[in-house]
């Protein structure tokens, strides 16, 4: 019970078991199904624009050849990303969103942070410099409300030094060299996959959060709220919400 009251529930790009991935209805079915946190990916279409997609590729989403790189955010923002090889033709007409589109969902929800993760296909392609600065730019209206996240440490960096919303850096792995960096860097959160945890030990401690992703079973939740995270990243939003409402509910 006390674990259960400490985890919050971050959906993994949207409700993303039931819908596709990284797409506004997957967005607003997390959201109608409580979850105050989001986490998303973007890359950047060819003049710019920050899209909310995970590969850069198409083909896996859209079923479409080519690049995000290809096309410019009009032409992006017109194609079908209904992810036909899990659904079929349930989700036809679901599109490409752009980053601005999905952080309209924040207006009057001051409630709701979103995790932006800045993909290493767009920083290779045109440059930290450029990349982070069009985030930094995209969500200037929501800063408040979004936390700039990467793999790569140039690039929260750079999040930092050009904008004042908080950073996370997802760790490849959460070992001791990880750890001088992040105890130098000190951001606000800290993110790992699970099964790169040090096994049975619990999370260093310091001025971040932990989020802990690819969690889908609550006994996996609660072992890892014991030893110290404070957020639990899942596609199974339905399962996991109903599973820690009712730890929370009262016999």
């Amino acid at each position: 019970m006390n674990a259960a009251r400490l985890i919050h529930l971050v959906a993994h790009r949207g409700n993303s078991v039931e819908f596709p991935e990284n797409t506004l209805p997957a967005f607003v079915s997390a959201l109608e199904l409580g979850v105050r946190f989001l986490e998303l990916d973007v890359q950047l279409s060819r003049d710019g624009v920050p899209v909310v997609i995970h590969d850069h590729l198409l083909a896996r989403t859209t079923g479409l050849p080519g690049s995000v790189f290809d096309h410019d955010a009009s032409e992006l923002a017109s194609i079908e990303a209904a992810e036909t090889q899990r659904f079929g033709a349930r989700f036809s007409g679901t599109r490409l969103p752009l980053l601005r589109e999905v952080l309209q969902l924040l207006t009057g929800r001051p409630e709701i942070t979103v995790f932006i993760e800045i993909k290493r296909a767009s920083l290779v392609q045109f440059g930290h410099d450029h990349v982070v600065s069009q985030v930094i730019e995209a969500i200037k209206p929501w800063r408040a409300q979004c936390v700039v996240i990467s793999f790569d440490l140039g690039a929260i960096h750079r999040a930092r030094r050009l904008g004042d919303a908080p950073i996370g850096w997802v760790l490849e792995a959460a070992d001791d060299h990880s750890r001088l960096k992040y105890e130098a860097l000190q951001p606000q959160f800290l993110f790992c996959n699970h099964e790169k945890l040090p096994p049975a030990r619990r999370l260093w401690q310091g001025p971040w959060r932990w989020v802990v992703y690819e969690v889908a079973t609550l006994p996996l939740a609660l072992s890892l709220a014991e030893r110290g995270a404070d957020y639990i990243e899942t596609m199974a939003v339905r399962d996991m919400s109903a599973a820690l409402r009712g730890l929370r509910t009262p016999p």
